[in-house]
């Protein structure tokens, strides 16, 4: 089975040497690559520029992105890939500089950002791939795992994916993972062996 994997944070232009990003460092989208690649599929990963981490299997064809509209090109033009499932882990970016400015901006300038909001890619996922099995992330900082699991039916529900992966101080050790069953997983093996499981339902 063909898999593809985003990893690792989007980042958005101040000027030519400053960026808005996040604090993901690609470490468990490079973790998922590796153990769908040991498991036998075909891996295609989507790997941020700046990601801290990267796949060791060399059976991973990796692919760069830098900017969310940079991720949007990169998933719209894995649609010919006749990818199988979508597990999409990527921080991206939820805002964007309005008007990036161009050179340096000197370090002496009072600087005010106006941002706007970035498209949500896991939103169009369905159309690009629409028979693929679709996997959606949610880090919640704020709230409970009520919450969470809440947020995660809420995604699944409007962005028509199969299943969502919550994580982040909110949820607590560990994932929880709402698809047709609600899974708790203690630690990144148990994630990626649910994650194995999952295609070879496909």
């Amino acid at each position: 089975m063909h898999c593809l994997v985003t990893a690792g944070p989007t980042v958005e232009p101040i000027d030519a040497v400053r960026r808005l990003t996040n604090h993901s460092t690609g470490r468990l989208g490079c973790g998922l690559a590796d153990a769908l690649a040991r498991a036998g599929h075909r891996v295609t990963l989507l790997l941020s520029e700046t990601a801290v981490h990267a796949p060791k299997c060399k059976k991973v064809h990796i692919v760069r992105f830098n900017t969310t509209a940079d991720l949007r090109e990169q998933l719209e033009a894995a649609a010919a890939l006749r990818v199988k499932a979508v597990f999409h882990v990527a921080a991206v970016s939820d805002f964007t500089v309005k008007r990036p400015r161009k050179g340096k901006i000197p370090t002496t300038a009072t600087l005010k950002l106006e941002l706007k909001p970035t498209p949500k890619l896991i939103h169009s996922l369905r159309k690009w791939f629409p028979d693929a099995f679709l996997v959606g992330w949610k880090y919640e900082v704020e709230g409970g795992k009520k919450s969470t699991m809440t947020a995660a039916r809420a995604q699944i529900k409007k962005c028509n994916t199969d299943a969502c992966v919550t994580n982040g101080p909110a949820y607590g050790e560990g994932f929880g993972v709402v698809a047709d069953e609600v899974t708790h997983c203690g630690d990144d093996a148990e994630l990626f062996r649910w994650a194995g499981g999952m295609t070879k339902r496909q």
